[in-house]
């Protein structure tokens, strides 16, 4: 299995990457900012809106480089998930005390019941879920490993926002609230295989959430300037 994107990042924060990480779509390219992305510091002083929801234990899911785990941990119990290797072995590096290889739509096989008081999953990992029936089951998921008064804050993009045909990837769907986006990403002449995103609305998302013991309380947008990104903050009914 390629780790492409993992190793980019572990290697900048060693001070090794040997060229840019490529992000890309058939022929369309750009360069991933890895350091803007991965590295600048957390303050949850100056995000209140995502470190007031949260409490732990704390499962940090598709946590990369370990940014918010390793504020979190400072304050309570945090378990950062990552798939990629390299990202934990990095997240290990940077000092997160308990990263961990995993896979986040397969919760319910590494964690007991009620294990977690909160989870964030930050970085639209959601849209790997690929379609609302799989929303709805990682939320589902979700909601068995975490308490009854749980909460969580999640982010996507907004496919009905004027701006969002202007992603890398881009695929329209004709469903209101939905679209597609699809890339891959290269480094050092390894290519990781194609991820495929679904984009759900806020919308879309309070539809999925229905049976699966969540919310949807709240929806930021104040971190995306004018665009289609945004964090909602769900809750457990």
């Amino acid at each position: 299995m390629t780790d492409a994107f993992g190793r980019a990042i572990r290697d900048h924060h060693r001070g090794e990457r040997t060229a840019p990480l490529r992000q890309g779509d058939g022929e369309e390219t750009r360069e991933h900012p890895i350091e803007a992305f991965y590295f600048t510091e957390f303050d949850p002083e100056s995000d209140a809106w995502l470190a007031s929801r949260l409490d732990g234990p704390l499962v940090d899911l598709g946590a990369g480089a370990g940014r918010h785990a390793l504020r979190f941990q400072e304050r309570f119990e945090t378990v950062a998930v990552e798939s990629s290797p390299a990202l934990v072995e990095t997240m290990r590096e940077r000092g997160v005390a308990d990263a961990r290889e995993g896979d986040m739509f397969a919760l319910r096989e590494a964690f007991e019941r009620d294990r977690f008081a909160a989870a964030i999953a930050i970085g639209t990992q959601i849209g790997l879920a690929g379609s609302m029936r799989g929303l709805s089951a990682f939320l589902g998921d979700l909601a068995f490993v975490t308490t009854p008064d749980a909460t969580a804050v999640v982010d996507c993009y907004d496919p009905d926002h004027p701006e969002a045909a202007d992603l890398l990837g881009y695929r329209e769907d004709p469903t209101p609230g939905l679209a597609g986006r699809v890339m891959w990403f290269a480094y050092d002449g390894e290519r990781d295989p194609t991820l495929r995103f679904t984009l759900f609305s806020p919308d879309r998302l309070r539809e999925a959430a229905i049976g699966t013991g969540w919310t949807v309380e709240a929806v930021d947008r104040s971190g995306s300037g004018e665009g289609p990104h945004y964090r909602a903050a769900l809750r457990k009914r």
